[in-house]
Order: structure tokens, then sequence, then C-alpha cells
């Protein structure tokens, strides 16, 4: 049945989800090194408590090295940065926290193990997922017996063993607290009816939805310094959040400098000698590039820049056997070595674009963007220069600043609506606008092209030296000492350097443009307002930071940014109160019908359809709108509603029917989906009271 998969779908089980926190820190394969949950020393210091409960260094420092083990192994090769490596350290606090919460559970319902309920666990058809996982046999998908009782006879495994049990006695205690759990949670007979007519329930219905931009400009409904504080107080549960600062700071990006360049392109000299001679390519590309796998690949211009894929595809020398290059290509350099000259097996296309974003929830920003495409296109067929208009107009950010340019690409490399338009076109074209999932988009098709090549490439970044580095160093270090004798502000001026700002952040959360550095954590929160940092290191550069805000409250200040953004939900609610009374008039009147009611303003419209589906707020011709379904759901029949709000606006109605699929036994599917909506409540119990004890609990971070 439908409705049972579609449930099926959202089950998640709870204590599978807990027991990833254990479970998944283990690598089992028999004969190696099994390090469990055993002590490996550390820190003697505390790194926490929870309810008053103190978690050892070591504690945490265990699972964190597990932790940067397993994302190693996963991940050969790749660098630590601090965003990995911060991760990995709140994934090993939160699960030391979860293990010691459970543990406090375990406590409060005296919940124990007994090691015949090991056993009995161990020979279930069923065993504990750590059993599962490492005798199950693939062909059979049996627990493989004999390879199990060998392994638990085997000397050499005795301590391996202790470990086992003592993850499957955690196993036992986590489905023992589910169980006593589940019995707090029921299924009423009219829940389970009434997802049944949520899932098969059709309607046929008329409507008139009006926006919100009818109410009109958002000049003709000011807002008093004292409504924004009102509707902070009121609403002051959406504003909580954990301590948090603001900076703003001067950035030195640590840039390769002219000499830097040259001497990687001289450096390619040589090695492009050896490259011609060498009979090994794979060894040689594997030693010299910082891109090991580029063997024998076959690269057409969406492989490059516009300017690199020039150089290479214009290139007098392009036949098989040469070496071409080095390319300067975005940061790199790249020299190929030739295998054959081809024809790609599908065009690759150049082309530019104007993007007009506008919500498709909303009429009226719809037709706000038709009447915007519909300006730029006049101006292109009067002359206009589509680069300066993309430059003007486009939502596009980054292909705005270059004249909409989007270079090279592949067809399946652009939304299916986007590519198809633009290959089914003709070099010069102006195409559009063609609608997609991210807006509207005007289209200038500049070209195609079918050449390709296969070569093998040493591929290298361009990197600045020690001696450029240490030069922005002491830039940066003259502007901190010169900042702090003569401020933050003046100084940037003086020196034509931007100043940023962070916006506000947390304790060990990366922040936006910047990622997540240690130093800047540390100086953040531990430095008072109007502080300024030392010179602070990261890879992409240096940072001179002054401390702007300090929020400890728990909940986020009321600045101008929550200000504007608190203003905007208020003049929606004001323009939803005047529709809201303009149409509840309307209604009102003598006669009302939704015909008389859309002749009234000649911006209404009003909308029919049929089987309109409750399950999953879809109206066939209009789109998704769950708020006006559901209370299409709830309304008399044939009888023009009262007014009630939808995602846009607000919207009056009339359902004409309602009714569940012929010969559908609603009784058969009650029964049906009975066990599984159960053990979803429970389930979601579970994580609700989890949650919850998370939320109660008293946790002390002390790490450093």
């Amino acid at each position: 049945m439908a409705l049972m998969s579609n449930l099926r779908d959202k089950t998640h089980i709870i204590l599978y989800i807990l027991l990833a926190s254990f479970l998944g820190l283990i690598v089992f394969e028999w004969g190696m090194d099994f390090a469990g949950f055993g002590g490996r020393g550390g820190r003697g210091q505390n790194a926490g408590s929870v309810n008053g409960v103190s978690m050892s260094y070591s504690q945490y420092d265990q699972l964190y090295r597990q932790f940067s083990e397993n994302y190693r192994r996963s991940n050969p090769g790749a660098d630590m940065s601090p965003e990995i490596e911060l991760r990995i350290q709140e994934q090993a606090w939160n699960t030391v926290v979860d293990q010691m919460l459970l543990e406090q559970q375990f406590q409060k319902f005296g919940i124990t193990v007994q090691d015949g309920e090991i056993l009995a666990a161990i020979n279930r058809p069923d065993p504990p997922q750590v059993i599962a996982g490492n005798f199950t046999d693939p062909a059979t998908a049996q627990i493989d017996r004999q390879k199990l009782d060998a392994a638990r006879r085997d000397p050499q495994n005795s301590e391996m063993w202790v470990q086992v049990e003592e993850i499957i006695r955690r196993e036992l205690k986590i489905d023992k607290l589910i169980r006593a759990l589940r019995t707090m949670e029921h299924v009423t007979d009219l829940e389970l009816e009434t997802l049944v007519r949520q899932q098969y329930t059709r309607m046929a219905a008329s409507f008139i939805p009006v926006p919100f931009s009818f109410a009109g400009d958002d000049s003709k409904y000011p807002v008093k310094e004292d409504e924004i504080k009102r509707y902070y107080g009121e609403h002051r549960e959406l504003f909580a959040e954990a301590p948090s600062r603001s900076s703003d700071y001067v950035f030195f990006p640590l840039t390769p400098s002219a000499q830097d360049s040259l001497a990687a392109q001289q450096e390619f000299a040589s090695i492009r000698a050896g490259f011609a001679t060498t009979r090994n390519d794979t060894d040689f590309v594997r030693m010299q590039s910082d891109r090991s796998s580029s063997i024998n690949e076959t690269l057409d211009r969406s492989d490059f820049s516009p300017v690199a894929g020039a150089a290479l595809f214009g290139s007098s020398s392009l036949r098989a056997g040469s070496i071409i290059g080095p390319i300067a290509d975005s940061g790199t350099y790249r020299l190929l070595k030739i295998k054959s000259v081809t024809t790609a097996r599908k065009p690759v296309a150049r082309a530019s674009h104007i993007l007009i974003r506008f919500n498709p929830n909303s009429r009226a920003d719809i037709q706000k963007g038709r009447a915007l495409s519909d300006m730029i296109l006049r101006e292109l067929k009067a002359g206009g220069n589509f680069a300066e208009l993309a430059r003007r107009y486009s939502a596009d950010p980054g292909s705005a600043a270059r004249g909409g340019d989007l270079g090279w690409f592949r067809s399946d490399r652009m939304v299916p609506e986007f590519a198809d338009a633009v290959f089914a076109s003709k070099p010069g074209a102006i195409v559009g606008p063609v609608q997609t999932q991210f807006g509207l988009h005007i289209i200038k098709v500049a070209g195609f092209d079918r050449k390709a090549v296969v070569a093998s490439e040493i591929v290298r970044t361009i990197r600045p030296s020690s001696e450029t580095a240490e030069g922005i160093r002491r830039r940066a270090m003259v502007f901190q000492m010169d900042a702090k004798e003569k401020g933050m502000d003046e100084s940037a001026s003086a020196d034509k350097l931007p100043l940023e700002t962070t916006g506000q952040f947390g304790r060990h959360m990366p922040i936006a443009a910047i990622g997540y550095n240690d130093k800047i954590d540390d100086f953040a929160f531990r430095s008072s307002e109007g502080d300024l940092s030392d010179v602070i290191e990261t890879p992409k550069g240096f940072y001179v930071m002054r401390l702007t805000g300090k929020n400890d409250s728990g909940y986020r200040k009321l600045d101008d940014d929550l200000k504007a953004g608190i203003t905007t939900e208020i003049i929606k609610e004001k323009k939803g109160e005047f529709i809201k009374n303009r149409l509840a008039s309307l209604a009102a009147s003598p006669g009302a019908t939704l015909a008389a009611i859309a002749a009234a303003d000649s911006s209404f419209s009003m909308f029919s359809a049929s089987d309109i589906r409750w399950s999953d707020g879809f109206i066939p011709g209009y789109g998704v709108d769950r708020p006006l379904v559901e209370a299409m759901a709830g309304m008399p029949l044939a009888r023009l509603s009262e007014p009630v709000q939808i995602q846009s606006g607000y919207a009056v109605c009339e359902v004409s029917s309602r009714a569940l699929p012929e010969g559908l036994d609603i009784k058969t599917e009650k029964a049906g989906i009975a066990p599984q909506v159960l053990g979803l409540k429970q389930e979601q119990l579970f994580s609700a009271y989890f949650s919850a004890l998370r939320k109660q609990a008293k946790i002390e971070d002390l790490r450093p």
C-alpha cells in the first residue's frame, strides 16, 4: 500500500542512530588491533562535565583520535583543514556527551544487562549489530555460525571479546530504554483514519489567491520601534542562540607574486624536457603533478578557462606527441603531453546569460521578473550591449562581473532547461527568457566546439614562496602596529584596505568568508569589545581583527539586521490583515460568490482545479500550497469560505467535492499502517526525549 510505503520511507530507527556513535568508531577485523573503549591515556584534566559528572580528557581525546584516524583512512592524502578538524572535535565531544547522558538514563531506569542476556543475544537469529555486521555470509544473508564460534574460541581474541561484549551490553541497554519509553506512546483510531484520508483524499475546488503585494507598497505600513520590541519579546524563542561574537577585520591574502609565477614557469622548462622523453608518463605525472590522476584523459574546452582553452586548441603545435605549455589556467600552470587530437562525442558550448530571480509563489513577483526580462530584450534588440546589461541586471554575481560569460560547458553541467535552449540554438543567437529553478535566463550563445585531445598533463598550483609569504606577513604586522596606535578605521582608510565584517558567529563555528581558525576563535572569546588581535595566520592569508560585539545573553541581539527582518514580518502581518479584511468584506456582501469577488478587482484571478491532493498540497495548474490545501480539507462543501492564510497571502475558496477512491477499505488501510505509525511515534518520542535531555542537561565544556 502506498501509505505504508511512505511511512516506511520516513521511518528511522533511533536505536541505530544512537549506536552509530559507538559502533561507527570500530574497525572490527579479526587479527587486527582492536581499540574498543579502552583508555589510551591522555591529559589528566577534565574535558568538561554532564550534569555534574566529570568527563575525563582521555575519554574525549580517545574518540577524537579515532574519528581523526577514520577520516584519514577514508580520505588518503587529504589535508586535515581547520574546518574538518573542528567538525571532528565537535563529533567526538557530542558523542561523549550522548554516551554520558545514556549512562545516566540507564541508572535512572535501573537498566542492567546480565551476562546470560549477552549470550542469548549473540545466539539469536537477529544478533546485535556488531555481530551481524561482521559474521553475515553475503551469499546467504545468514550469520556464519562456524566463523563466529571459531572467533569466540580463539584465545587470541579473548581480550577483543571483552570489548565486543561491552558493545553488545550497551546495545541491549539502549533497546531496553527504548522499550521502557515505548509504553508512553500509543495511536488512536482517529489518528489512523486521518492519515488514511490525508493520503488518499482528492478534492475539487475554486479559489481566489491574493498575494501580499496586493496591499500596496511597504511604505503604506510604517512600523514603530515599540512594535519591533514587542514582536521581539513575544517571539523571543525564535531568536535563541549560543553565545556569539562579531568582529571586523582587514585581510592580507596569501597570493603568489609575479616572481613566484615566473619561478614556476622556469621550473617547467626542465620538467618539459623530462616529460617529452620519459617512457612512463604515469610515474612521471604522479611524481611531478599536483593532480596525479591526469593520465590519458580526454579533454575539451570545458576543461579549461576560455583563455587557457584558446591557448591549447589554437596552438600551431597541437598534434600527437607534442608538448603544449605551460599554460596559465586559474592559478595553475598546465603542461600537456598530447597523445591524440580527436573529436568530442558531444559538443561544448560557450554562452553568457543574464539571470533574473523571482519568487515562483508570488504572481506579482513573477510579473515583475517578466517585465524586467522584456525590457532587457527590448534593449538588446535596439543594439544594447549584452555584457553591460549583464553587469547591471544579472542576479548571478559570479558571471555578472564577467559580462555574463559562463565560459565553455557541456550540456550535463547545466540544468536541463538551460542546456536544451543553448544547444538547440545557433552561434550569436539571443535566447529567452528561459525559466529554470534559478529564475529567468536571457542567454547569448557565443559558439560551439567539438575539438578534444587525449593527453597526460602535469598541473602545478602557483603557490607563494616563503619570501612572498614573509613579505605579506610583515605588511600585516606593520598595519597591526599602526592600527593599535591610530585605530583600525583610520589605518584601513589610510592604506586603502577594505574593512570587512564577520557578522555574528559562535564558538567552535566557521565564520562566513573566513572558515574556522582556532586562533580567531580564541581571540574572539577571550577578548573585550574594541580589542585588537595580533596578526592571525591562516592557510588563506593573514588577518588583523577587532572585536566589535559580544553576546552571552542566549538570544540574538536586537541589532539593525534583526530589526530589519522583524520589520519585514510586521509589514507582512499588516498587509495580511488588510487583505483578510478586504476579502472578508467582499465575502460578507449579499449574494457573494467567487465570481462576484473576482469581478470586484481587476487584479483578482480565480483558479479552479480538480484532483487536488491533500497528501502533499499539490493543486494541478497552480502548484504546491500546503496551507491552502489543508484549509480546503476542513471546509464545508459548496460554501464560500472565510479568508484563509496561504503561502503568499490570503485566499477565499469554495470546495465542490472531496472524496476517497472508490472501493478503498479504510478499515483495512488503518490496520495495515497501525504498526508503522506506532513505531514511528515511539521513535519520535525517543528522539524528542533524548533531545530534551540534551537541552535540559547542564553541560560544561572545559576544552581549551
